[in-house]
């Protein structure tokens, strides 16, 4: 069954910005495989990518984009910043550095994203605030958070004053980590959320709940993950060096999992999360 979603999709931010449904996660992508990973994900068509500093292939996220030969804006460019610098104008500087490296010194960014909560109180205050500041300037469209818990998004109420809400959340979400109390407050204030790890690190595909869905579909099991996503109203960040497999990640807007396929799989025993520090997975 068809579906109305399309790939080119997209779910509108608080900042008025238009967050393409489906994104293309590059965590672990080696850098002499990245800039080709990403190629062949913008050409299976793919428009938006997720990279962070820590990832350490920016600026190979940047050249596929250059090397695509589609328009700066119709690409949706994420990146994160993992710890302040020494002080506010290091900061200020450390995440123009991801604008720079990634798309040049006159470009932007659609999405920069404080990628980890744990870093501690004031070290997110201190990138949140010269976030502000780039956002204000237009280096950066968009700012958000990424592994935050309700308490960490109220403190940051506490102090984002130029900004609020934050335009993302990213956090681990699958059938085995729903998160649904930060899920019910971000949807309740408007911050969309976005699903690292959806495919669970390849660690369910022998799950009998998802393998009989997956038959039911004539679906693989990530596919099916990944449809589950985007019904929950996230935005899923399946990654993969593998060509066959970037392209059949984004095949999945042509089915649609039923009411009772979506029970099942919300039915899933919670796990903790797999991974608390860093993020995304390796999928092959």
């Amino acid at each position: 069954m068809a579906t109305s979603q399309t790939l080119r999709s997209t779910v509108k931010l608080a900042s008025g910005d238009e967050l393409p449904v489906l994104g293309f996660g590059v965590w672990d992508s080696p850098s002499n495989l990245t800039t080709k990973s990403c190629l062949e994900a913008l050409k299976v068509g793919y428009r938006h990518i997720d990279t962070a500093q820590l990832y350490g292939n920016e600026a190979e996220v940047g050249e596929a984009v250059k090397q695509s030969g589609l328009k700066r804006e119709d690409v949706f460019i994420t990146s994160k910043i993992y710890t302040p610098a020494a002080d506010g104008p290091s900061t200020y500087q450390k995440c123009l550095d991801s604008v720079k490296k990634i798309v040049g010194e006159t470009g932007y960014l659609d999405l920069l994203l404080i990628h980890n909560a744990n870093v501690g109180a004031e070290p997110r205050k201190k990138m949140w605030l010269e976030m502000e500041k780039l956002h204000e300037e237009g280096k950066l469209k968009s700012i958000g958070v990424s592994n935050y818990g309700v308490a960490h998004l109220k403190d940051l109420k506490s102090y984002g004053t130029k900004v609020w809400p934050p335009a993302v959340n990213q956090l681990e979400l699958h059938p085995w980590l729903q998160q649904r109390e930060v899920i019910d407050y971000c949807n309740k204030h408007g911050i969309a959320i976005e699903a690292y790890c959806p495919l669970v690190r390849n660690q369910k595909s022998d799950n009998p709940t998802l393998n009989a869905i997956a038959k039911k579909h004539d679906k693989t099991t990530a596919q099916v993950l990944i449809r589950y996503s985007v019904q929950k109203g996230w935005v899923p960040l399946p990654k993969s060096d593998n060509p066959g497999r970037i392209a059949q990640n984004a095949d999945v807007f042509d089915f649609e999992l039923s009411k009772d396929d979506m029970e099942k799989l919300d039915a899933q025993p919670q796990e903790p999360a797999l991974v608390l520090a860093v993020d995304n997975e390796s999928e092959e």
